[in-house]
């Protein structure tokens, strides 16, 4: 899955007889997105902790993404092929909960609502826009949601493609004694770019909502899916110290909701599934910008995926946070590309920048 970093969730009641004391962090991530800013890195827009990418950015992260897809065709230890795939931000609504985050991650789900009214109930809702009311009461949910992590699209069309294999020996649903059959994977690290969005609006421009992660996932044996997480953390590490990043790998987990998500996060980290890449964009604070996670069976399982001989795939996914890499190259290097250390212009590609 995707990097996050660990939360909070505990609420603490401010006591009246403290005194105000201003928060460094705090202050660091104001000036810091000050200066994204004015130096068009990250461009305004209308929704909170939703940015566009100026032309210095996007070419750091563009090379970002070349450099990466090239270090794993060349350098990763695999079982099989590395293919490139694409899917859209958006997916069917029944994705959230296939892939159970609606259960783990409800607070930072988003839908996407629509109006399907005629022009009776198209006037009520202009009638309440000129109110000065609230008009999307008039809308309603559709079949539609906004993807939260670039892999989980994979595991559907996995699910409807491909070859079969008998799953061992499980009897169908419908009595027959008839093993079910699972779509087959073979070890195969597919790499995809992929529009994600997290409700968690913050003025920390590493926090945004809407943002890119590179990922490469392989679904196959565990041993693997435990291989392919550890060769890339490895793989990724080196490639941030290459561009000039100071890095190190921590155990990490997902920001489960609520407090049976306090059980599923202690559990996670101590199995060891889910461990972060961080620097230190503001002092005394590790910032995740890559992240490597193994899922074990949980993905096999639910979109019925194989390994040739019918067992349940394991699966393991790495991510480049793209934004936040590019984001911490400048706090790192600065904003003006032309300061920037040769190798790390090099292996961009930004010597026409």
């Amino acid at each position: 899955m995707t990097p996050t970093e660990p939360t909070d969730s505990t609420p603490t009641e401010p006591n009246p007889t403290d005194q105000t004391e201003a928060d460094p962090t705090a202050e660091a991530e104001v000036a810091f997105e000050r200066e994204l800013l004015e130096a068009q890195w990250l461009l305004p827009t209308l929704g909170p902790g939703v940015t566009g990418t100026g032309v210095a950015m996007e070419a750091v992260i563009r090379g970002l993404e070349v450099l990466a897809r090239q270090r794993v065709e060349e350098h990763l230890d695999r079982p099989g092929a590395v293919r490139a795939v694409r899917f859209p931000p958006v997916n069917g609504r029944s994705m959230l909960e296939r892939t159970d985050y609606v259960a783990s991650f409800p607070q930072l789900l988003g839908t996407i609502d629509v109006f399907t009214g005629d022009t009776k109930a198209h006037r009520r809702l202009l009638a309440d826009r000129e109110a000065g009311l609230p008009w999307d009461g008039h809308l309603h949910t559709s079949d539609y949601a906004l993807v939260p992590a670039a892999c989980h699209p994979l595991y559907a069309w996995l699910s409807m493609t491909g070859n079969t294999a008998p799953a061992h020996g499980e009897p169908n649903g419908d009595g027959g004694g008839q093993p079910e059959t699972r779509a087959v994977v073979d070890g195969t690290v597919w790499a995809l770019t992929g529009d994600c969005f997290r409700n968690e609006p913050s003025p920390d421009p590493m926090r945004l909502v809407s943002f890119r992660m590179l990922e490469f996932v392989l679904l196959g044996t565990p041993e693997q899916a435990l291989a392919h997480r550890g060769a890339m953390l490895e793989l990724g590490s080196q490639l941030l110290r290459d561009l000039g990043l100071t890095v190190s790998v921590e155990g990490a987990n997902d920001p489960f909701f609520g407090r049976a998500g306090v059980m599923l996060a202690k559990g996670q980290r101590a199995a060891e599934l889910k461990f972060e890449i961080t620097t230190q964009v503001y002092a005394g604070r590790d910032t995740a910008i890559a992240s490597g996670n193994c899922h074990e069976e949980h993905f096999g399982a639910e979109f019925g995926l194989a390994t040739d001989d019918g067992a349940v795939a394991h699966s393991a996914c790495f991510g480049f946070g793209l934004e936040r890499i590019a984001l911490a190259l400048a706090r790192r290097h600065g904003t003006d590309l032309t300061t920037w250390p040769a190798r790390t212009r090099d292996l961009l590609g930004l010597e026409q920048a």
